[in-house]
């Protein structure tokens, strides 16, 4: 019985870690704060000079947080994210210039990257028969948390009307726990690459490589030798797996086309995340009335919505093999008209219901994109075709944001980097739709010739 409900301990302390490390208040108003009396920056600063650090420290750091993970066993990494994090909201609460903002950037970066730990440590400590629900939990309670710090920045904006400083102060206190709960978590015995059992194929050539070394009297000399070849062969195997197992991945066009979209999408939604609260700054500046920015309240409705949107991917009864391509390209018909609503409109409701409405839509599709990406792949497979993915979400990202962002670049405002985001979702939704149009076509096409070789066939017989 000990045995069997051994996943249940790590699997509480990761929820408990996950849900206070999201349970964020500063979150929502995090650039009234910087721009307001406590830090006095500009618009400029924050956009063109601090912001496109995060970008580039993600992009810096994504690959070798990716590899150190499993090699680290996912703990060590999970404590190093709290270790950034904790660093981070220091220099958010202490600092007061620019280049101790760009520095917290690079902090948060590095433990945007090291978020990897958390989502895939749960799969090297509890039996594959759990994946889902656990997955289910720990994701669950990343977005109810970040659901109750919006709530309860909003509340205490509002209606306590407090210093945007105490909610940092609060993120503080729960991220220090959150950072000391992941020095409980046990230490995995294997994980899903370096420290898996070896398959057939493996063991084969293990086995091939230990009895090239001639037998001798000299047993230790001997035993020495064959380990040594086993430990070389297997970093050697791993290597040429991990690329074997890309180039099957990515040689599938079914599985390349929802990995481009997965990439340009989430590309498009990190660059929307992080730049709306310039946004909404821009349109309804916080300096006039901190009690009526709303930020917070957005966020959570946003919140609620997005997991509606995820959840509601279970009751899709359409073939999504068939019309999976011409529903993303619909999708982001739908986001360009709301990208261009944003940056159109002078209402903050307005824009507030665009962003709402883009967070649902958001979820809703990747949440497809995930399932059709997950369909028929192992679970070691699909994180290093997400790791792969992610990587050329951010490597894009970091290329649009030195071109229209960065001041080394454009240096553009916030209104006409939303008007570049509609632009870029516009084309996504020619591209897809074309393409979608096209192979329904083809498959119509093709059809009629079969069932005329079918008939042709049994009129022989």
């Amino acid at each position: 019985m000990q045995l069997k409900n051994i996943w249940i301990k790590p699997t509480i302390l990761l929820c408990a870690n996950g849900f206070l490390r999201s349970l964020n208040p500063s979150e929502p108003y995090l650039t009234p704060y910087l721009m307001g009396p406590n830090k006095n920056l500009t618009a400029t600063n924050l956009i063109n000079q601090i912001y496109p650090v995060w970008t580039y420290s993600y992009m810096a750091f994504l690959i070798p947080v990716f590899l150190l993970t499993d090699w680290m066993k996912y703990k060590p990494v999970i404590i190093f994210e709290g270790l950034s994090l904790v660093g981070c909201w220091l220099l958010l609460i202490f600092g007061d210039d620019i280049l101790q903002m760009q520095i917290m950037q690079v902090l948060y970066g590095m433990a945007t990257a090291a978020e990897i730990g958390y989502y895939s440590y749960i799969y090297s400590i509890v039996p594959e028969t759990r994946y889902l629900q656990v997955t289910s939990y720990t994701r669950s309670v990343v977005l109810f948390g970040l659901f109750l710090g919006a709530v309860l920045a909003q509340i205490l904006v509002s209606v306590a009307q407090i210093n945007y400083l105490y909610l940092f102060v609060i993120a503080l206190a729960n991220i220090f726990a959150a950072f000391l709960i992941s020095f409980f978590l046990p230490l995995p015995t294997e994980t899903l690459f370096f420290y898996h059992k070896p398959d057939k194929e493996e063991q084969k050539v293990l086995n091939a490589e230990a009895s090239h070394i001639e037998c001798d009297s000299n047993t230790t000399s001997n035993s020495i030798a064959v380990k040594k070849v086993t430990e070389a062969s297997k970093s050697k195997i791993l290597l040429l797996s991990l690329l074997t197992d890309l180039k099957t991945c990515y040689s599938n066009f079914t599985l390349m086309r929802w990995s481009v979209w997965w990439a340009l999408s989430t590309c498009g939604w990190m660059l929307v995340v992080n730049y709306i609260q310039n946004l909404w700054e821009n349109i309804s500046p916080s300096a006039t009335n901190e009690t009526r920015v709303y930020n917070g309240a957005v966020e959570s409705v946003a919140t609620i919505m997005g997991a509606l949107g995820a959840f509601s991917v279970s009751y899709i009864q359409t073939n999504l093999s068939k019309w999976g391509e011409i529903l993303l390209g619909c999708s982001s018909v739908f986001k360009c008209g709301l990208l261009l609503l944003m940056y159109w409109t002078t209402s903050i409701w307005a824009c507030y219901a665009a962003y709402v409405a883009y967070i649902l839509l958001y979820n809703f599709v990747i949440t497809i994109t995930q399932y059709q990406l997950a369909v028929g792949l192992n679970t070691r497979r699909f994180a290093l075709l997400f790791g792969a993915n992610t990587f050329m979400a951010v490597s894009l990202n970091t290329l649009l944001t030195v071109i229209i962002i960065d001041q080394a670049g454009f240096g553009l405002d916030v209104e006409t980097q939303f008007l570049i985001y509609s632009v870029y979702f516009g084309i996504l939704a020619f591209i897809f739709l074309l393409h979608g149009s096209y192979d329904r076509l083809l498959s119509k096409r093709t059809k009629p010739a079969e069932v005329n070789q079918d008939d042709n066939a049994q009129n022989v017989d």
